[in-house]
């Protein structure tokens, strides 16, 4: 496996790479991202509703799986492109303009299949599920969904990190698959995986022709997606920062 302080090396050519991508390229390769952790949350969905919290938890993490091994950009996991900012490889004006063109990639993306999905009745047999889902985000606390946020972000950066350590596909797999299982098992807030879960959730409202009280597209971006997306920024910003410090000191990167 390749050691932290050359994950450390990988990544600041990788985040300058990133920044470094034509608008159109990021935004093309930003859009699969959110269909894939997308596709991950209709399989979870599926299995939550046959077999439990802990299935669908087990199943999600094909979403990330797919982000890296088939190679996307991914807004939670490029938060750790502070890593190159603190070493001076990109500008704020770079990054800024990186997370905001892949934010909205994945927007569209995730929405996309929650549309795709619904419409197609593939999530009819757990509409309930699906209902429930939603507006049990949308109902969050606006600290509740920071802070569960931060949590979040720290897991999935962590898994992206050490998915950078190993050498083969498989391992790369193997590394990132518990991370991300923690986060789904333990209820934390992820900002692209809810612009599956709580569009589907509103497209199923109006597919079936009501859904629960206070569901509405302002509840999605205001009540949920703005404190999560802050708390998933916290908390990647924040590893990607700890990471910086132990394993890029000045001068040797």
């Amino acid at each position: 496996m390749n050691a932290p302080k050359d994950i450390a090396r990988s990544y600041l050519d990788a985040g300058a790479a990133k920044a470094a991508l034509p608008v159109p390229k990021m935004f093309l390769l930003a859009v699969p991202a959110g269909a894939y952790i997308a596709l991950a949350g209709v399989a979870a969905t599926i299995g939550t509703s046959l077999a439990g919290r802990l299935a669908g938890a087990c199943i999600f993490p094909a979403g990330l799986a797919m982000v890296i091994i088939a190679g996307s950009e991914l807004f939670t996991g490029n938060n750790l492109m502070v890593i190159p900012l603190l070493a001076k490889r990109v500008t704020a004006g770079r990054l800024l303009r990186a997370w905001a063109v892949v934010y909205l990639g994945n927007l569209a993306g995730a929405v996309l299949i929650a549309a795709l999905a619904v419409g197609g009745g593939s999530l009819d047999a757990a509409a309930e599920a699906v209902l429930n889902t939603a507006a049990s985000k949308t109902s969050l606390a606006f600290s509740d969904a920071l802070l569960r946020g931060v949590l979040c972000n720290i897991l999935v950066c962590a898994a992206v990190w050490m998915a950078m350590a190993a050498t083969s596909a498989g391992g790369k797999l193997l590394c990132l698959y518990m991370p991300v299982m923690a986060f789904v098992l333990c209820g934390f807030e992820h900002c692209v995986a809810n612009m599956f879960y709580i569009p589907a959730g509103l497209f199923m409202a109006m597919r079936q022709g009501g859904g629960p009280e206070g569901l509405g597209w302002g509840a999605f971006f205001l009540k949920n997606l703005l404190p999560v997306t802050l708390g998933n920024m916290l908390g990647g910003c924040g590893l990607g920062a700890a990471l910086w410090a132990a394993y890029c000191p000045k001068g040797e990167t």
